[in-house]
């Protein structure tokens, strides 16, 4: 199974977080995606075992218990594999015919991958230079034929040949991005447990720019504050320069509030939780006093990815992020937002994403009280209609 999938028809995007199972099931109708039905699982910060592949059993029963009482029209999902366990790097090969070609992202593999090529399932995708569709050449019209009836001349013929070669780039950027087979077998063998048909697998990475970033070409940092760790994407046209994933989430604030408040981990999740309690108990501008010495280290390494994406540049003209996307379970955090737009000097807000799918007007209360949290699921359930 490749890791960017066959395009086929599946439109139920499952996520297996950590804090909780999510599943969104889309219909495509005319290019727009329609919200047939949702549902998800919550667990606690400190739930064990931290990937929820890694207990199949339970983890199968949950899915059923969703999609029935989802009651989703189809047993055909696509699933996403977690930012930490997959391996993603933009290189750059030379620009040679199709099997010296695989040969050189191969050699180039082996030097990155800190683990054999055997175990891995890798896939890759050539980026295509900004524009570069629209230069595709128009068909030439037919040449007239010589009054003999014979072709045109063999010197001509090679004459335009290496003037095409010559127009070509030697080198082309590939995106590259590994699993382990292991890790896609768990999946696989989850999946047909729970009575499902894992149609394909993708990155968050991927995902999360489709539901969040979608169409927009302009530089974009995402930054996933999940249960447990915290994702960083910076996206150009769609694809993503830097990646990377923190050991730290929604989890660290949650115990940051318990031991400052003294109470258990449930009684400070559901806290953190409500953000009216929050802004009651520590009232002022400003992100909570209580998490302030907590997303200091965030703070510092969301301002080096933006220094690793700046040196991406060429010559002495830095590469800039225009806007970062907050999701995941920690976006809800009050003013987390502005901290971040103020010591980073980027404009920032939470994504929405359900902005680009179509539901019934009342549900919209509901999906903005959850919606930080579906980024995944919506953007693997959209991966078939967009």
């Amino acid at each position: 199974m490749g890791l960017f999938g066959p395009k086929k028809m599946s439109y139920v995007g499952v996520d297996l977080g950590v804090g909780g199972i999510k599943a969104v099931e889309l219909r495509n109708e005319k290019g727009r995606a329609r919200l047939v039905t949702y549902g998800f699982t919550e667990r606690l910060p400190d739930a064990e075992p931290l990937n929820q592949i890694d207990s199949p059993k339970e983890t199968a029963d949950m899915l059923r218990a969703i999609f029935r009482k989802a009651r989703c029209t189809t047993t055909k999902a696509v699933a996403s594999l977690p930012v930490a366990s997959v391996f993603s790097s933009v290189i750059t090969v030379p620009n040679v015919a199709e099997k010296e070609f695989r040969e050189a992202i191969q050699m180039q593999a082996r030097k990155l991958i800190p683990v054999p090529l055997e175990e891995m399932v890798l896939d890759f995708k050539k980026i295509q230079a900004s524009g570069e569709a629209a230069k595709e050449k128009a068909p030439e019209p037919e040449k007239e034929k010589k009054e003999s009836g014979k072709t045109p001349d063999k010197q001509d013929k090679a004459e335009k040949d290496k003037k095409e070669q010559k127009d070509q780039p030697k080198t082309v950027p590939v995106l590259i991005t590994g699993a382990s087979k292991t890790m896609v077998q768990k999946y696989v063998t989850l999946f047909k447990a729970a009575g499902l048909e894992l149609n394909s697998l993708e990155t968050e990475t991927f995902a999360l720019i489709r539901a969040l970033v979608g169409k927009d070409r302009a530089p974009t940092m995402i930054v996933d504050v999940g249960a447990a760790r915290t994702n960083i994407i910076i996206a150009e046209t769609g694809v993503p320069y830097v990646t990377r994933s923190l050991d730290m989430g929604g989890s660290t604030f949650t115990k940051a509030m318990s031991r400052a408040l003294s109470i258990d981990m449930a009684a400070a999740e559901k806290m953190k939780c409500d953000i009216k309690s929050v802004s009651t108990i520590y009232p002022g501008e400003g992100l909570p006093r209580v998490f302030e010495a907590t997303v200091a280290p965030l703070v510092t390494e969301l301002q080096y990815s933006l220094s690793l994406y700046a040196s991406r540049g060429e010559g002495a003209e830095a590469k800039r992020v225009e806007k970062i996307i907050l999701t995941g379970g920690g976006a809800s955090l009050p003013q987390l937002a502005d901290h971040f737009a103020k010591n980073l000097n980027v404009k920032t807000y939470v994504g929405d994403p359900w902005a680009r799918v179509v539901y019934p007007d009342g549900l919209r209360p509901v999906l903005d009280e959850i919606g930080y949290r579906f980024g995944v699921a919506v953007g693997l359930a959209m991966r078939d209609i967009e």
